[in-house]
């Protein structure tokens, strides 16, 4: 059947801003379906928040509102634009609980809109744990055993009755939020309420648990027609209570029977059918007692879910495009296969290949939160490695994570572990737990004991057991070049870099021998078909061979003029989706130039990684070897005009050097350039030149004279490593005390870095500027934000608006031309960005990023201009236009607003005071005339829930007093109740404000916490300075977070709130897509 003609326009939900549980893997899938519908001739119309993604791109939909994903939001967007269908099954759980949302309010019993791809019964049936339980049971499957309470359930009782552990899932969250394990009878009633409190319904499965059974997971799609197809198995290496995305994940699954695998296959589609749903992709969760082989149904996602793009990339079959086609009417057996081109979809994948995806976390980034894993997800991104066996994969995915060491080395901190410590961390669920198998594994340890610690499978045992024999040999081989060792360690997949290091050569010494013996790396194709019809898709990986033949390596090099792209890796908090869009927008502009494109990244989630995104895809680590490789492979037939390194933030710059150095052409600005921007001594000198302020500074090398030189400065001051991302381990620091302690908790990091101290500027204003310039000097200015907060929270974590809504123009003008002479004096060519504050009316530099940023996607939807397809030009040669190089940001009609959007409910015992180093997993953007709603959409996008306030608490600190009298005095005057403290309340009493005295928890009962979790405060105001006060107010901000009630932490942010409050009283959000706002 070709596409339904009963429906001409298409309403697709996103999924909003990245958190954990819910990353870039639904921009690759909505990004998929707006394409494909549109292909289709449908109208689209797209509703996302998430300004840094690819589908909210103008292009992706014909009407594009970044908006909140809001149901009262998005019955506006349905009412404006009258939508013949909805399709929420691209936008995660976000768009879910819309429909559900709607549906329980009875909104489509009367309406004649269609809900595509999983109707809402269908949605209840798999999201409700009850109903999903009655439902297997009636086609004869079985799920743990459970229970569900809620907040009027006798919790006591139920406590003394169940037998321990338990798992808890509350109902309706994202990533496992709220969920993990009750031990004993003690955690069980504060686990439970925390969950019944996390959950939008007050309700939580509690099941029996699972832990140590092994977890599988099938992708499965069905059309219409019945036909049911399994795109991919995937197989978690660790066993359950690690939640699905952070575990290390193995497709296809390699330690299931035949007969094991097809009784999966077989009840996943019976699931898919029991659901109800109809068209489109699911996933299904099992677990399997390995001990007699008891098969539970875990849960299932009727929807395309992260793990979907997990599939997707490993097999090359285009899990969403498929399934939004299939949304519309057509069958399997009508859509063809586009990696083959002459099979149809109905053919199930096939592979000739081992694919590991392993999880990035940065728990870092909070402290306070233990490095273990349970059944709440936390990781923030993660990578794919294909290799031609486990062994190689896993290793690629080692080498391709980013971590500090090379394959399974130790770290610092576990080197010194005698082996009863080793045992009892190996029985933890931390995250670095393969590290520790491998280091028992080098201490003897038997396969056996090691699965009885860790439940970890003997197969992935003994591959990793023959990775750490092979590098034994190594190590014993020390000074010697032997080929038939290295040829094993070649085959197994350890890179010339760690052979290198192991044998104490130089990594020259191993391509030497290699290239002697006429053995060497080749390309292999993703195909879908193991290698049973040509594929015309260059989607590639790499693989070791030692006996080259004309059909070894299928690269198949074109001699075209080709540009290479390196993407920015696994997502992590400092560099997100922000930068695949940089990728994605600068392969499509080289294209249409008539380059040949070639992209390189190892991240399955995102849309640079999607097979039709570029003309080839290397699906390699990000790492100079695997890049050198891919570059002479290249070279073998027409030419690399170069690599682009500024589009994938700071992870291919790390390379930048050794591609210099190796003679590899870097297009656009200089490695010179890059790195003058990281020399402090280069970078001071060059803003003298210029005549800019920059705040005191010094450099240490490691940590032997960094508390001296400290001491020369004014305290505060900021101290951070030189080459860092996100400001990572960058802290503010009030004396010589804080100084020693940052030297104790960091010092391996340290030990041999250079070190950065600045002075801090104080009540300064911050403000981003993006600047493009081509070759001949000209240059555009592309945005100048001013941060709402002050300098001294990170930029990634600030919210900034366009145009600046304070700065003057005698300062924006300043801006404008310190930031075109640092771009000319540095010779840039294509983005750079530049962080300034204002401090007495004088402009200070902070730092410059000769490269894209984070701002740039957000500049790109709020103002209309294609900027990072513009640089991509001015990389290729070409020149910016006189429009552009008079552009003026600043004279926009209107205001658009980016806002972070923060994970700390994952990571409990973490404070949400923000500072220096950046905490924020994505962002959301307010667009609208008014300044102040702008704000507010901003806020309610971000997930704060400011409809119908009433009660609102404010504490805060004695320097903010005299300020926080104005937010009062009007919110009060507007009839909303204040609490406060009893240093506020007393100054606001003096000043002729009546509040509502509460006590401080300190100061006993009845205290502020008690009436959060009681619903009497619907908002708090709370700012603290002193390490004392922090934390006695620790718990409020906790509180807060943990049950979703709206906190500020910043005097700046609540003097625009109470305005937008106010603003929201007294008017009607209304909402307008960016198509038209855009002006250019």
């Amino acid at each position: 059947m070709p596409a339904r003609k009963d429906i001409s326009k298409i309403l697709v939900i996103g999924s909003g801003p990245i958190v954990i549980g819910q990353a870039c893997e639904f921009d690759y899938s909505g990004s998929q379906a707006c394409k494909a519908l549109k292909n289709e001739g449908y109208q689209v119309v797209l509703i996302n928040s998430n300004p840094a993604t690819i589908m909210t791109d103008p292009e992706f939909a014909d009407k594009t509102y970044i908006e909140p994903i809001d149901k009262e939001i998005v019955k506006k967007i349905i009412e404006q634009e009258k939508p013949d269908a909805i399709l929420p099954t691209m936008g995660g759980q976000t768009a879910l609980n819309i429909i559900r949302e709607l549906n329980k309010e009875n909104y489509f019993s009367n309406s004649p809109i269609k809900i595509l791809g999983a109707s809402p019964r269908s949605i209840d049936v798999a999201e409700d744990r009850k109903l999903f339980a009655e439902a297997m049971t009636e086609i004869g499957l079985e799920t743990p055993f459970s229970i569900i309470v809620d907040d009027k359930s006798d919790l006591e009782k139920i406590a003394s009755e169940v037998t321990y552990p338990l798992i808890l899932r509350p109902f309706y969250t994202l990533g496992g939020t709220g969920g993990g394990i009750v031990f004993n009878k003690d955690e069980f009633l504060p686990k439970v309420k925390n969950a019944i409190d996390l959950s939008p319904v007050s309700k939580t499965l509690v099941e029996e648990s699972l832990i140590g059974w092994k977890e599988f997971e099938f992708e499965v799609v069905r059309d219409k027609s019945d036909n049911s197809i399994i795109v991919c198995s995937i197989e978690n290496l660790d066993p359950m209570g690690v939640h699905t995305g952070d575990s290390i994940t193995i497709a296809p699954a390699l330690t299931l029977t035949d007969k094991e695998f097809q009784k999966l296959r077989n009840q996943s589609i019976a699931i898919l059918r029991k659901i109800g749903v109809e068209t489109g992709g699911s996933n299904v969760q099992f677990a399997v007692n390995p001990s007699n082989g008891r098969i539970l149904i875990i849960e299932m996602n009727p929807r395309v879910s992260r793990s979907s793009a997990l599939a997707s990339k490993a097999t090359g079959f285009p899990f969403a495009k498929i399934a939004a086609l299939l949304a519309v009417g057509y069958t399997l057996d009508e859509l063809q296969n586009d990696i083959t081109k002459v099979t149809p979809a109905s053919f199930e994948p096939v592979i000739d290949y081992v694919v590991t995806k392993i999880p990035k976390f940065n728990f870092e980034k909070f402290q306070g939160t233990p490095k273990v894993l349970n059944t709440a997800m936390k990781s923030v991104g993660e990578i794919m490695a294909i290799g031609r066996s486990f062994k190689e994969s896993i290793l690629k995915g080692l080498y391709s994570i980013e971590g500090d060491n090379l394959g399974f080395d130790i770290s610092h901190e576990l080197l010194n572990l005698k082996d009863d410590e080793l045992r009892e961390q190996l029985s933890i669920q931390r995250p670095d737990r393969l590290i520790l198998v491998a280091e028992a594994i080098r201490r003897d340890f038997t396969i056996e004991d090691i699965n009885s610690i860790t439940g970890i499978d003997n197969f992935f045992l003994r591959e990793i057991n023959e990775i750490i024999d092979t590098e034994k040999l190594l190590i014993k081989s020390q000074g010697v070049l032997d080929l038939n060792l290295t040829i094993r360690a070649k085959k197994i997949g350890f890179s010339n870099t760690h052979i290198a290091s192991l044998i104490k050569k130089e990594v020259e010494d191993i391509y030497d021998l290699l290239n002697k013996n006429g053995a060497k790396n080749v390309f292999k194709r993703v195909d879908t078909c193991g290698n049973e019809f040509d594929s015309s898709t260059a989607y590639l990986y790499s693989s070791f061979s030692k006996d080259i033949n004309p059909f070894s390596c299928e690269a198949r090099p074109t001699n075209k003029e080709k540009i290479i792209i390196l993407g920015s890796g696994p997502n992590r908090i400092g560099q997100g989706i922000e930068f695949d869009y940089c990728c994605v927008q600068a392969v499509k502009s080289f294209q249409k130039l008539g380059y040949e494109t070639i992209m390189v990244n190892c991240n399955p989630e995102t849309v640079s990684t999607d097979y039709d995104t570029s003309d080839k895809l290397y699906f390699e680590p990000l790492d100079f070897e695997f890049v050198k490789n891919i570059i002479d492979r290249e070279n073998s037939e027409g030419s690399v005009k170069g690599v682009v390194v500024q589009f994938g933030g700071q992870t291919p710059l790390r390379i930048a050097n050794k591609l210099k150095e190796f003679g590899y052409k870097i297009l656009g600005t200089s490695f010179d350039a890059i790195d003058i921007s990281e020399d402090r001594e280069r970078f001071q000198q060059l803003i003298q030149k210029v005549g800019l302020k920059q705040p005191k500074s010094d450099i240490s090398i490691g940590t032997k004279e960094l508390l001296k030189k400290t001491t020369k400065l004014n305290f505060p001051i900021l101290l951070r490593p030189s080459y860092v991302l996100g400001g990572r381990m960058m802290e503010k620091m009030n004396s010589s005390e804080d100084v020693q302690n940052y030297i104790d908790q960091n010092y391996w990091a340290l030990e041999n870095n250079v070190i950065l101290i600045d002075e801090f500027l104080k009540d300064a204003k911050e403000v981003d500027v993006d600047v493009l310039r081509d070759k001949a000097g000209n240059c555009m200015i592309a945005g100048i934000m001013e941060h709402i907060e002050e300098a001294g929270v990170h930029s990634g974590d600030s919210a900034c608006c366009i145009p600046p809504f304070s700065l003057s123009n005698e300062i924006i003008n300043s801006i404008k031309s310190f930031s075109k002479s640092l771009a000319n004096e540095l010779g840039t060519v294509g983005l750079m960005n530049v962080q300034y504050a204002i401090k007495d009316n004088e402009v200070y530099i902070l730092e410059a990023n000769p490269r894209a940023s984070r701002t740039i996607p957000f500049l790109a939807k709020a103002i209309g201009i294609p900027f990072i397809k513009i640089a991509a030009e001015l990389i290729a040669g070409k020149s910016l236009s006189k429009d552009f190089i008079n552009f003026k940001p600043e004279s926009l009609p209107y205001f658009a607003m980016k806002e972070a959007v923060f994970v700390f409910n994952k990571f409990p015992n973490t404070d949400v005071i923000l500072g220096p180093e950046m905490k924020s997993t994505g962002e959301v953007m307010g667009i609208d005339e008014d300044f102040n709603m702008a704000y507010l959409k901003s806020q309610i996008g971000s997930g704060h829930k400011l409809y119908d306030l009433k009660n609102i608490f404010v504490s805060v600190k004695d320097e903010d007093k005299d300020d926080i009298f104005e937010v009062v005095n009007s919110l009060s005057g507007n009839n909303y109740n204040i609490y406060t403290t009893r240093g506020t309340h007393e100054f606001l009493s003096k000043k002729g404000i009546s509040t509502n005295l509460v006590n401080k928890v300190a100061e006993g009962s009845p205290h502020v916490v008690e009436f959060i979790k009681e619903g009497k405060i619907d908002m708090i105001i709370n700012t603290t300075e002193n390490k004392q006060a922090i934390k006695d107010s620790f718990t409020i901000r906790r509180t807060a977070v943990d049950l979703n009630v709206p906190y500020f932490t910043n005097l700046r942010s609540a003097k625009i709130l109470y305005k937008s409050l106010i603003s929201l009283k007294t008017g009607e959000i209304s909402v307008k897509a960016i198509q038209n706002h855009h002006i250019y």
